[in-house]
């Protein structure tokens, strides 16, 4: 009787800097992913703020350099997703949370207007997760 076994040895090949990896034998770990940061608006029917965000801020968010960095995801005051953990009781609404792969990091309670609502989340997103607008990509028009 006669038995084959098969071994999935390593490649080794040498990048442009010289450095040999290992290629084959398996899958290589993917590096750590990007983190994922997210603008959440916590929110509840019959916020008259919450309303005034959606007229004046909503429609344009996705296409600011912060929109890029951080998209935006809604949710309802009365209904918490499991996959988020905030730092304390959310108790206003509109309430914005800076949040990094699904942990906040920081808050703004209340809709300010919108004058004052891109200067602190920028200053927010810059503090905590590292913004910085001019190294963000812009959307093609």
């Amino acid at each position: 009787m006669l038995v084959l076994v098969l071994f999935a040895l390593p490649v080794w090949a040498a990048d442009s800097s010289g450095a040999t990896t290992a290629h084959g034998g398996g899958q290589a770990p993917d590096p750590d992913p990007m983190p994922r940061y997210e603008l959440i608006i916590v929110e509840q029917r019959g916020c008259e703020w919450c309303r005034r965000w959606n007229e004046e801020i909503a429609p344009i968010y996705p296409k600011t350099s912060e929109g890029q960095f951080a998209p935006l995801r809604r949710v309802d005051l009365r209904a918490l997703p499991d996959d988020l953990e905030v730092t304390r009781r959310l108790n206003f609404t509109p309430t914005f949370l800076i949040v990094k792969d699904g942990h906040e990091m920081a808050r703004l309670e209340g809709y300010p207007g919108e004058d004052f609502f891109w200067p602190l989340i920028s200053q927010m997103m810059s503090k905590h997760l590292g913004y910085d607008p001019t190294q963000v990509a812009q959307p093609e028009s």
